[in-house]
């Protein structure tokens, strides 16, 4: 269980961060700048969530697991292949959590309209703060594809695969909170030449 006693304790002031495990990282590092993005797609989703909780319960909760499993992403991503303490297991990205993300896309787009065009971030303030968590997830998703290809570094299957699951997750959602697609923005390819 987590515990904070102490808001600061200094050990950061020389530009380095304590990983799960112990090991001291320098914040500009691949891993910290991975799990401090999924922690902005938190925040994102916590402003969207100021638009959704009244008129759109359902997807408010959706968005409170979410929130819940990105700490969890974020655990798994401040935790080093190998660096758990012995004898307790590494908090992970599992299978059931992309799978639930599956089902909650699946259900809220089958009432969508079809798209033709793609779609502009806007419509209503719920929605415009969707696309923005969905452009920052983007942004973690990349910065986590580029710490896996980085020499002695890994990230979890389940984890990249969460991760792109939710920028359409967010995308469908947007879509979900703009009157199903109804106020929708769409691209005019050219339209301003």
């Amino acid at each position: 269980m987590v515990k904070l006693n102490k808001i600061y304790t200094r050990t950061g002031d020389d530009g380095t961060t304590g990983l799960v495990g112990g090991a001291r990282r320098l914040k500009s590092d691949m891993r910290v700048a991975a799990y401090g993005t999924v922690d902005e797609v938190s925040a994102c989703i916590g402003m969207a969530r100021i638009h959704t909780g009244e008129g759109h319960p359902e997807i408010d909760r959706m968005l409170q697991r979410i929130q819940n499993d990105l700490f969890d992403l974020g655990a798994d991503l401040a935790t080093p292949e190998g660096a758990g303490k012995s004898g307790v297991q590494s908090l992970r990205i599992v299978a059931s959590q992309v799978e639930r993300l599956e089902r909650e896309i699946d259900r809220l787009n089958a009432g969508l309209a079809p798209l033709n065009s793609f779609v502009l971030p806007g419509g209503s303030p719920a929605a415009a703060a969707l696309h923005l968590a969905r452009t920052v997830t983007r942004r973690a998703e990349r910065l986590m594809v580029e710490l896996r290809r980085m020499p002695e570094e890994s990230v979890g299957e389940e984890a990249l695969r969460y991760i792109n699951r939710l920028s359409d997750f967010l995308f469908v959602a947007a879509r979900a909170v703009n009157d199903k697609g109804a106020l929708d923005v769409l691209w005019v390819p050219g339209q301003n030449r």
